[in-house]
C-alpha cells in the first residue's frame, strides 16, 4: 500500500511539473525569453504530440527569432491535427510572409481575418501584411484596400497610414495618397517616407 501511495504522489507531481512547463513556455514568450520557451515547448510536444498550444507558442517563438521556416513546418505539422486554430494560421501566414512565400501568406491571412473571432484581437497587423504583399506584387489597388483595412482597425499607426499613403500613390490616387501621408505625419512627425511622399504628390497635384 505505501509503495503504491508513492507511486501516485509520485505520477501528481510528474503531472503537475508538467503542467507548470506548459504555464512556463508562454511565461517565457512573454518575457522575451524565446529560445527558451522553444526548448520548453519541444520537450512539451515530444510527450503530447497534439499539444495544439505548444505548437502556437513554439511558433511565435520562432518567429521572433527568426526561424522562420523552422515556424512554418511546425505550423504546417500543427495545422494537420487542428486546422481550425485561428492562431495557427497567423503564425504560418506571417512563417511565410518573412521567407517570400507571398501567395501562400496571403492565403493563410485571407483565411485567418475570415475565420477569426472578433474576439482573437487586432486584425490590423494581418490587413497591414496583406497589403505589403500586393505591394510587393505591384497590386497597388489591392494593396490600398488592405491598408485602408489596416487604418480603421488601428488608426493610430503612422506606419500603416504611410503605406496606405504609397499605395494610392503608386495607384494614382494622389489626393488620397495626401491624406494618408498627412495622417502619417501627424501621428509621428518623424515618418521621412511620409514626408517625401507628400512632397512627392502634392506636386503632382500642383
Amino acid at each position: 500500500m505505501r509503495k503504491l501511495f508513492v507511486l501516485c504522489a509520485m505520477l501528481l507531481v510528474s503531472v503537475g511539473t508538467l503542467a507548470a512547463q506548459r504555464a512556463d513556455a508562454l511565461d517565457l514568450y512573454r518575457k522575451g525569453r524565446y529560445a527558451e520557451s522553444v526548448r520548453v515547448c519541444e520537450q512539451e510536444i515530444r510527450e503530447n504530440p497534439n499539444n495544439t498550444e505548444s505548437y502556437v507558442v513554439l511558433c511565435w517563438s520562432l518567429i521572433r527569432l527568426r526561424q522562420y521556416a523552422q515556424a512554418e513546418q511546425y505550423a504546417t505539422d500543427a495545422r494537420t491535427r487542428n486546422a481550425a486554430d485561428v492562431r495557427l494560421m497567423e503564425a504560418l501566414a506571417e512563417a511565410r510572409y518573412y521567407q517570400g512565400k507571398n501567395n501562400g501568406a496571403l492565403e493563410m491571412f485571407q483565411l485567418y481575418v475570415t475565420n477569426a473571432p472578433a474576439s482573437a484581437g487586432d486584425f490590423s497587423w494581418a490587413y497591414y501584411y496583406m497589403g505589403e504583399i500586393y505591394t510587393r506584387q505591384a497590386r497597388y489597388e489591392h494593396a490600398d484596400i488592405a491598408y485602408t483595412m489596416a487604418v480603421h482597425v488601428d488608426p493610430s499607426r503612422a506606419l500603416f497610414w504611410t503605406r496606405c499613403g504609397y499605395a494610392r500613390e503608386m495607384a494614382n490616387s494622389y489626393a488620397s495618397a495626401l491624406e494618408a501621408y498627412n495622417k502619417a505625419i501627424a501621428l509621428d512627425s518623424s515618418q521621412a517616407d511620409a514626408v517625401r511622399g507628400k512632397e512627392r504628390v502634392a506636386a503632382r497635384l500642383r
